[in-house]
Order: C-alpha cells, then sequence, then structure tokens
C-alpha cells in the first residue's frame, strides 16, 4: 500500500491511501486535487476518512460525492457534517477490505470538541490535533482536552507514523527553539526538514518516538521546557497541564 501527499491550498496535505486501483483519502478539502489524481492514476474512489469539521479538510466531499452517491464517508458523530454518512466515535473499528486495513477510532477533542483520528498499525490520521513539533490551535475544545489527547497520542508505539494534515513544521521548529532551547534531537529535525523543503518535499509523516522527543508540546515534563514557559509567562506552571496551557498561549501570539 501506498501513503501520497497531496498538496491543497497553502499548506493543507489530504493524504491518499492507495493499493491496486482502490484509493481512500482523509480530510479532502479540495476535491479538485483528488479527481485530478484519481483520474491520473486510474484509480477509484473507496471511502472518504474525516477527523473534524473544518472546511479545508471537509469542503471537497460533496462534490466526490455527487459523482460517487454510495460512497462511505467516516467522520465524527458528535457533529453533522455535510456528506459524513458513517458517524463514528471512540472503540469504532473501520474495515476497508480494498486496502486490507482496519482503522480504530479514537476521540481526540482540544482543537475542536469532537475531534477524531483513525489508528492502524503503524498509522495515526490526526488531522490537526498533533502536528511535528507542535500542535493545533484551540478552536471549540479545551487546554485541558488537547493536552490529554496529546498524552493519548504519545503513549501510542514509538514506530507510529504520524500523518498530519498541514506542512507546519518549519514554523513549529522556530516556536521549539524558543519553547525548548536545549534539544540536540530537535536541532537535528530542524535541519533534516530545512534540507526536505528546499527541495520542495514534505516533512511529514513524522513518528511518535520523534515528536516525543523533539515537540515541546509533548514534553511539558521537561525541566528545559518548563523554564522556558516560566520566564515567557513571569510564574512557573503548577502542574503539567498548566504548563501545556501555557505553552499553547504562548505559541498563538508566537
Amino acid at each position: 500500500m501506498q501513503i501520497i501527499p497531496l498538496p491543497a491550498f497553502q499548506d493543507n496535505y489530504i493524504w491518499l491511501l492507495r493499493r491496486g486501483d482502490a484509493a481512500v483519502v482523509v480530510d479532502p478539502g479540495d476535491a479538485g486535487v483528488v479527481e485530478a489524481y484519481l483520474h491520473a492514476h486510474a484509480l477509484k474512489l473507496a471511502a472518504i476518512l474525516v477527523t473534524h469539521h473544518h472546511a479545508d479538510h471537509t469542503g471537497g466531499i460533496e462534490a466526490l460525492l455527487a459523482k460517487r452517491p454510495m460512497l462511505p464517508v467516516f467522520g465524527p458523530a458528535a457533529e453533522a457534517i455535510a456528506g459524513v454518512n458513517r458517524p463514528v466515535r471512540e472503540g469504532d473499528e473501520i474495515a476497508l477490505p480494498v486496502l486490507d486495513l482496519e482503522f480504530a477510532v479514537l476521540e481526540v477533542p482540544g482543537h475542536t470538541r469532537t475531534h477524531i483520528a483513525f489508528l492502524a498499525p503503524g498509522m495515526l490520521f490526526c488531522g490537526d490535533t498533533l502536528f511535528s513539533a507542535g500542535c493545533g490551535r484551540l478552536l471549540g475544545g479545551t487546554a485541558a482536552q488537547l493536552h490529554a489527547s496529546l498524552e493519548r497520542l504519545a503513549a501510542l508505539p514509538g514506530d507510529t507514523a504520524v500523518y498530519c494534515t498541514h506542512e507546519y513544521t518549519l514554523s513549529n521548529l522556530r516556536f521549539a527553539c524558543a519553547a525548548d532551547p536545549d534539544n540536540r534531537d530537535r536541532d537535528e529535525w530542524l535541519d533534516h526538514c530545512r534540507r526536505l523543503r528546499d527541495q520542495g518535499l514534505p516533512t511529514l509523516p513524522s513518528t511518535v518516538e520523534r515528536e516525543r522527543r523533539i515537540n515541546p508540546f509533548l514534553r511539558t515534563r521537561a525541566l528545559g521546557v518548563v523554564e522556558a514557559v516560566t520566564a515567557h509567562a513571569g510564574h512557573r506552571p503548577q502542574d503539567e497541564r498548566a504548563c501545556f496551557a501555557a505553552l499553547r498561549a504562548w505559541k498563538d501570539t508566537f
């Protein structure tokens, strides 16, 4: 099976999974990008996975369904999203025989109140919850929810590939240099990602293990992160949750 990033808009990736002539897409904000790839490679779209309701993740669903009215579209059951006809929630499993793959549904609120992720062995499609060296803004959920969701994702097997949906890595790493200043793993990842972007290549996927080492939002226990947050906020956070909330607020204005 191949997993292909389809660039969309300014910095989105629509992930396309293909096996043989079958394809599944994740968060298709732009139908045109998907249709062009399907046509160029003679693929048949078998399903759509949706992590949350924002338009840059859902804007292409109805156009894709217009040509395929019976197409299954899996998305969060806790809210109504136009085009989602297979609502799913925590603990549900999605069988995709065309890919010989099964996904578990994880509820990971924070970026939005009803955000979900899709987990299969070795791969995580996490929408805007976890980015390389960063995490999503609070656009409906709370800092406590997002912190808990990220802790949950950080506990996944380290070799799990992280397929998030924005090319924010270099921007996130610039913040990480301020929030976690003495981190050699982060510096090495920054150098690597700069080389990739200079070649026009994506920095994704990352891995859970790499994010544990370089992502300040997963390192709220690390002394360097706590001290940087303390210096920025003017007071020491009382616990990891408070550290995370202060870190997220700092990133919002960085």
